[in-house]
């Protein structure tokens, strides 16, 4: 296998000695190129896609026509899956002599972003592979595609920039690459195909993940040898899918921390392979894993169906479990308590119980409000968020045990914990705002909810009441209402509300939200869009650095963020709450659906959603599908249907409703 490259070495050293003077090896180089993108263009497809969805989360889909590649000679290609994330009416697929024929999608390999087409034609020119373990780090790469110009593939010559990326599925090229060759072909400088372009990040594996580095001298190919290794079950119809192995890991989305497991989801992999909380993972399929960033790259390849060999340290054991991984987890279920905790830490020992719902295991375990929650398990109880994550390690139907202070006296309940309502709780005693600590005495402690006192904020940031400010850095613009009687060492709930297109309603929310807001302490902030009349993609970074900038400047409950919007706001009050799962709690849509896909359900990332809608609106029906939706994946989600209401943003009554449910982010 050497002799090859060996003879390559020496042709183009020979080539540089003789031609360099006159030019003649760019010529030649250029002659190289234009053969080895001869040799791949009959296996080389355009596609064209028609009808779809414009835009998907923050980008905004083109309609000209992209690549595939040949992959049997009776008739099925492959592409990169972001060709049809727009769910395209039709396909059409033309071949490299002329000839255009309509297509089916197959199956997706949801791991590596591929689609699989099926054409009605036979005698194809299947693209030949290079093999895997002999492309190498500096080698040239040619990018190509067949987009406008039938009679010859796009070019784009670069190099092999980097091996086995995005955790180890993809070959990494300087060439350029972008959605007009996406699903084309990485070649080498013999006409051997290295791989199929797709737009790929390592941080995601959404269906645009990648999209962004266009261009941009990142861009990445799935390595043929590898697609056809899976081509036979993609033939059969079946979605290949990511393996799942059910666990999440101390060090959050951290890849340079030991790989120690922190959550085991139920009846997954994980658990039936015997895993448990504060197993450390040493080795993964041979290869030592010191942190979580190696585990991910063996992780990275694996399908639904695979195994996957892992070594744990337990404590001063090492154990060796063989699970299978799966496809799908069973969603996540936050499991229900009951209680509104008393926020934030006061004098007295535990988590105050502020509020006991009605009907709820916590009523029905004995519970009562005032009660100081002193252990749950055996385990103590320090303060709320520590009891939310406690209780949300266990599962609806679990019995605990409850060791609260009642009058100064010991108590032991026995609970049975539930499933979260899907109903807003209709009365909400002890409805006042949180109270600093020097006034206890007077009302009920509603402190911050994190375990220390909040660190006091600069007096010339304590805006209040109505006013209107630019975010610096984005040439934008907000408004914002602050409580006339907010008090820095107190935690506040924020609400970011996304305007519909064409109209702020920031006269009518600072109107019918006031009030709302005075009561519950809450803060609410207005992102404008830089053109009113609708919001682009890219406005999304300007609304998270808006949540950060007020974060910042006042004291928020982490707990007690949500997104609130109406009508066509809805698809950019989606793709925040999406895209901001780590610090968006909930989300609050009047008039709308949920659009856009939503992610599964996790423990690190719990979201609740509530839904306000017209019967007379023709948006009702495609709510209650999305409610429909988001319960099935175990998202505590509440409807309320207004009799009589059409397409305008609720009145007073729906308006109080929120406030309650808004009120409710942090029950336990």
């Amino acid at each position: 296998m050497w002799i090859r490259p060996m003879l390559a070495m020496i042709a183009v050293t020979l080539c540089s000695t003789v031609f360099a003077a006159d030019g003649k090896l760019e010529a030649l180089e250029e002659q190289a190129f234009k053969q080895a993108a001869a040799l791949v263009d009959p296996c080389l497809v355009r596609i064209e896609t028609v009808g779809g969805l414009e835009q998907v989360g923050e980008v905004l889909l083109g309609t000209g026509p992209t690549s595939g590649v040949i992959v049997s000679e009776d008739g099925y290609i492959i592409s990169s899956s972001f060709n049809f994330v727009s769910k395209p009416a039709s396909i059409l697929v033309t071949l490299s002599d002329g000839r255009r024929f309509p297509a089916k999608q197959v199956a997706n390999d949801k791991l590596r972003l591929l689609t699989l087409l099926k054409v009605d034609a036979t005698g194809l020119t299947p693209a030949k592979a290079a093999s895997r373990d002999e492309i190498k780090v500096g080698q040239w790469a040619i990018a190509l595609g067949r987009t406008f110009d039938l009679t010859s593939p796009s070019i784009s010559v670069g190099i092999v920039s980097a091996v086995k990326r995005i955790w180890g599925k993809a070959i990494q090229t300087d060439a350029k690459t972008s959605p007009v060759n996406y699903g084309g072909a990485l070649v080498d400088i013999d006409g051997r195909v290295l791989g199929v372009i797709a737009p790929l990040s390592p941080a995601g594996n959404g269906e645009t993940a990648g999209v962004e580095w266009y261009d941009g001298g990142i861009g990445f190919a799935i390595p043929l040898e590898d697609i056809y290794a899976s081509l036979d079950k993609l033939k059969s119809g079946t979605d290949l899918l990511p393996g799942l192995l059910g666990i999440t890991f101390a060090g959050g989305q951290s890849t340079n921390v030991p790989a120690i497991v922190d959550r085991v989801r139920y009846n997954s992999p994980a658990q039936l392979a015997g895993l448990k909380t504060n197993d450390q993972i040493i080795e993964a399929d041979g290869e030592k894993v010191t942190r979580m960033a190696q585990l991910k790259h063996v992780m990275g390849r694996k399908y639904d169906g695979d195994t996957v060999t892992l070594k744990i340290k337990r404590g001063d054991e090492t154990l060796t479990v063989e699970p299978r991984l799966i496809g799908e987890l069973i969603p996540y279920e936050i499991p229900y308590l009951g209680i509104l905790p008393k926020r934030g830490s006061t004098n007295e020992a535990g988590v105050g119980v502020r509020f006991v719902f009605p009907g709820s295991p916590a009523e029905k375990g004995g519970l009562v409000r005032g009660d100081q929650i002193l252990k749950v398990n055996a385990i103590d109880t320090l303060e709320p968020r520590g009891m939310s994550d406690l209780v949300g390690r266990l599962r609806p139907g679990e019995a605990i045990k409850v060791t609260c202070l009642r009058e100064g006296k010991p108590v032991v309940l026995e609970i049975t914990l539930g499933s979260m309502p899907d109903t807003v709780v209709a009365e909400l005693s002890g409805e006042v705002v949180a109270k600093p600590a020097a006034e206890e005495a007077k009302e009920p402690t509603e402190k911050p909810a994190e375990a220390k006192p909040p660190e006091a904020k600069p007096a010339e940031a304590q805006k209040k009441g109505r006013f209107t400010d630019e975010l610096a850095g984005h040439d934008h613009s907000y408004w914002a209402f602050v409580p006339e009687s907010y008090d820095p060492a107190v935690a506040y709930g924020l609400m970011v509300w996304v305007h519909p297109q064409g109209d702020t309603m920031e006269a009518t929310m600072i109107k019918q939200w006031s009030a709302i807001c005075e009561r519950r302490g809450i803060i609410i902030v207005g992102p404008k869009a830089d053109q009113v009349n609708r919001w682009t993609p890219g406005e999304a970074k300007f609304i998270e650095g808006l949540i950060t900038h007020i974060r910042e400047k006042y004291t928020i409950d982490a707990q007690r963020i949500f997104v609130h919007s109406h009508g066509s706001g809805t698809q950019m009050a989606c793709l925040v709450t999406t895209k901001q799962r780590e610090v968006v709690r909930g989300l609050v849509l009047a008039g709308a659906p949920f659009l856009g896909p939503v992610a599964d359900h996790e423990p690190d990332f719990r979201q609740q959603f509530h839904f306000v809608c017209g019967e007379e609106d023709k948006a009702f029906n495609p709510v209650k599908k999305s409610v429909e939706a988001l319960r099935k994946l175990k998202f505590p989600t509440s409807l309320t249907p207004v009799k009589g209401l059409g397409a305008k943003y609720p009145a007073e009554s729906e308006i109080d409703e929120i406030g309650r449910w808004a009120d409710c982010l942090d029950r336990i």
